[in-house]
């Protein structure tokens, strides 16, 4: 379905890319496991069950784990109105609508596809943002659903759970041929190399989600500028929710970390650390020197 926000080719190829090497890593991660292990049946049905929930109810859960409730143009008129003038600038279909009463000021989109998407603020960034800088967040929200990247994350994300639950399945259940069950040691090295395995599997696909996600924010954020026309508006934004998040207690932001592929600006403090470093965003002085760059290019 196309709409008006300007084709990025770049986050294509990449998304694309990434999907290719994904699915040779985990071709190559299955065909170890069954040199390996007598049976795969119950990690294949466990694991199909688990994608079909991540992906056909991804934005139910999303909600759902927030805490967010649908709202109508009566309840959130300001929402609606800023999501009526975008959509209808994009040329796209209008997502659900979403709020969540969280201090947190952030934002984020989740769906399968643009007719199940729905965009969801929270209360703290709508108390924050004037109409133009809430424009800018929502407008790059849109850009993710107009691109699909939301779907793409949700299956690559997948693939990271799935060598996690086979090492737990492996380490926990027991699923071994009664010929290794009764030879203790080379029980222990078979188990011993499927966890190998799966740490090295996860690892691969944690830095690869993790680099292609920091790309799909910053064309996000290009998107965004460009179909509001006002890149120094959502730099604003960026500055003041990521001043307000820094400013949040580390142990109250725990809990919303475990979304921060989904949202604008990530659940972290204000002191660097290792999970800055691996980050599903890029860091605020890139975003905001991109959004520069942009503003200096259209005047805006």
């Amino acid at each position: 379905m196309r709409t008006r926000f300007q084709p990025d080719r770049q986050l294509t190829t990449r998304m694309v890319v990434t999907m290719l090497l994904l699915g040779l890593v985990y071709v190559a991660f299955i065909a170890v496991l069954i040199a390996l292990l007598d049976s795969l049946f119950a990690v294949v049905v466990i694991a199909a069950a688990l994608l079909f929930a991540q992906y056909f109810f991804s934005d139910r859960i999303a909600l759902l784990a927030m805490g967010a409730q649908e709202v109508s143009p009566q309840e959130a008129p300001r929402l609606h109105a800023i999501v009526d003038r975008l959509c209808a600038t994009a040329d796209m279909p209008k997502p659900r609508v979403a709020i969540a009463q969280s201090e947190m000021p952030n934002a984020f989109a989740t769906g399968r596809n643009q007719k199940r998407a729905v965009v969801c603020a929270t209360t703290g960034i709508m108390d924050r943002l004037d109409n133009a800088e809430l424009e800018g967040v929502l407008a790059h929200e849109l850009s993710h659903i107009a691109h699909r990247d939301v779907a793409v994350m949700t299956i690559a994300s997948f693939l990271g759970v799935l060598a996690g639950l086979i090492t737990r399945f492996a380490f926990y259940s027991g699923m071994f041929g009664g010929r290794r069950r009764q030879q203790g040691d080379q029980a222990a090295l078979v188990l011993a190399l499927v966890l190998l395995v799966s740490a090295v599997v996860y690892v691969i696909s944690y830095l690869l989600i993790r680099a292609l996600s920091r790309y799909r924010e910053l064309a996000a954020d290009r998107a965004g500028a460009h179909l509001t026309g006002r890149p120094s508006a959502l730099a604003s934004a960026l500055s003041k929710v990521t001043g307000e998040i820094s400013a949040i207690p580390t142990r109250d932001l725990r809990t919303a970390q475990a979304f921060n592929a989904f949202f604008f600006a990530p659940a972290f403090g204000s002191r660097p650390t290792l999970a800055t470093l691996l980050s599903t965003h890029p860091s605020l002085q890139q975003r905001l020197e991109q959004l520069a760059r942009i503003s200096a290019e259209i005047g805006g």
